[in-house]
């Protein structure tokens, strides 16, 4: 039976994690980059996510398998409560439920933090990923249409939303993941890694 472990990425698994990452900039539209990314580039993003968002990697037998992250949705200090997810997969460990358990990990880490609103952004059509979000509670909002342009054709943006805390008043300010209890953390990395398990 394979061993999963869900844990915080650390900079130390920058490699094994771009690994995952290029392919998807180079033979895919699901991320908007064109090129290949420097790895001390790739680190420094890494670290300016990790110092206030939870960035996840699910191990298999040791092997990162796939990984997601939350980060900034818009700039300004008034979205200050939103935030963006993302999840990427090795190609060998897709169909595994591994997004799905990386996810539920991140949105009730997220949740902790303070955030009330968690954004996806997809590039359609992209049938599987809509149907993992809206699984997972997320509701399609908006298109941006013909907003990107890769691999000779312009692109649609789809933006899913989901909603993680009631609005109610004013909120509290946001936590940074380094401030939430160690027992917390690991309680959802044990749960999420049953995900897997089920069906691994």
């Amino acid at each position: 039976m394979s061993q999963i472990t869900i844990r915080m990425a650390t900079l130390n698994d920058a490699e094994a994690i771009y690994t995952i990452y290029e392919p998807y900039i180079l033979n895919t539209v699901i991320t908007f980059e064109y090129d290949k990314v420097p790895l001390d580039v790739f680190k420094e993003r890494m670290q300016k996510v990790m110092d206030k968002f939870p960035w996840l990697v699910c191990e298999v037998n040791g092997v990162i398998a796939g990984y997601a992250y939350c980060s900034p949705h818009l700039e300004r200090a008034a979205f200050g409560w939103d935030c963006e997810c993302s999840v990427y997969l090795s190609d060998q460990y897709k169909r595994m439920h591994i997004g799905s358990a990386l996810y539920a990990a991140l949105f009730h880490i997220i949740e902790e933090q303070g955030f009330y609103n968690i954004y996806s952004l997809i590039c359609v059509p992209h049938e599987s990923s809509v149907a993992l979000h809206k699984k997972l509670g997320f509701a399609e909002v908006g298109t941006y249409y013909n907003t990107a342009f890769k691999f000779g054709e312009w692109r649609h943006l789809l933006v899913m939303e989901k909603r993680i805390r009631e609005i109610v008043g004013a909120p509290n300010p946001i936590k940074t993941v380094h401030e939430l209890p160690n027992h917390f953390l690991e309680d959802e990395f044990r749960k999420a890694e049953k995900i897997v398990c089920l069906i691994a």
